[in-house]
């Protein structure tokens, strides 16, 4: 009993060490958050500040609004905020129904086309970077959002792996009494299979949120005009303005920023692990 005790302590102890080492650069982008720029790059670095500048937070979002080079902070957000909502929609729509395709409808070629799909995850972007811009440009799309969402409208081989293996383990009894009743797929998807398969939809469509909110690559390739852009490129605009970096005001615009990812997963984190946890037992 003890010597379970003392293990059950140094994990915990091990846990605790780990969480801190892993919140320092979190801590730490919170404390220059509120320096005054004299203090953000000394040396040595002062950890606490003489005097906490919370109006960093404002002055970050209104950056520069006086003068030529503004940023629209508050307009990346929209634009942010409208292309998360199109692609966690379109994700979780097109990627349950593939997936249930796979899962639990019968057709010939079902289990090769799954592993072919399984394959396209092992083509690194870089590869297929080129190819997907040079069509985009033949459609004429370069310079608007539809390059970024479209795609999420078409399924991807994660989510809809995530999603088929979850729904494996959902009884076939139920869907075979449903079929007796009369119900057709689209009734049973609907109706049975989505109300039991909250947790993994969302796991998907919060895995679909933290990647369009953190898409840098994606706005930096298709978008031109900077009342188009989004937020992770607006962060760039507040490098090398007036000669240097503000970095007490970068800080402050990255804390924003990272604000809306950390309460949509402190709200969703029990679906989320329970998603997680139970996706692919049977």
């Amino acid at each position: 009993m003890k010597r379970k005790t003392f293990e059950t302590s140094v994990t915990h102890v091990a846990l605790v060490t780990l969480s801190c080492l892993f919140i320092f650069p979190f801590l730490w982008l919170l404390d220059t958050a509120v320096k005054p720029i004299s203090e953000t790059m000394k040396q040595p670095p002062v950890w606490i500040p003489s005097k906490f500048e919370f109006g960093n937070f404002w002055e970050a979002i209104n950056y520069g609004s006086d003068k030529v080079g503004y940023i629209p902070f508050l307009v990346y957000a929209e634009n942010t905020v409208m292309l998360a909502m199109l692609v966690v929609t379109g994700t979780v729509v097109s990627n349950a129904i593939v997936a249930y395709s796979f899962a639990r409808v019968r057709w010939w070629g079902r289990d090769l086309i799954f592993a072919v799909t399984l394959a396209t995850m092992m083509v690194p972007f870089p590869v297929m970077m080129v190819p997907t811009f040079t069509i985009f440009k033949y459609l004429g799309w370069i310079g608007t959002y539809r390059p970024l969402w479209v795609p999420a409208w078409f399924g991807s081989a994660f989510s809809i792996f995530l999603l088929r293996q979850f729904f494996k383990t959902i009884p076939f009894e139920l869907s075979e009494a449903a079929k007796i009743d009369g119900a057709g797929e689209w009734t049973i998807f609907r109706s049975i299979i989505l109300p039991l398969s909250k947790p993994a939809l969302s796991v998907v469509a919060l895995f679909a949120f933290m990647g369009t909110w953190n898409d840098f690559m994606g706005p930096l390739i298709y978008l031109l005009r900077q009342e188009t852009f989004t937020l992770s490129l607006g962060l760039e605009f507040y490098h090398s303005k007036a000669g240097g970096t503000q970095w007490n005001l970068l800080m402050a615009a990255t804390s924003i920023v990272i604000l809306p990812v950390l309460v949509v997963f402190f709200f969703c984190q029990r679906q989320f692990i329970k998603g997680i946890s139970i996706t692919g037992i049977k």
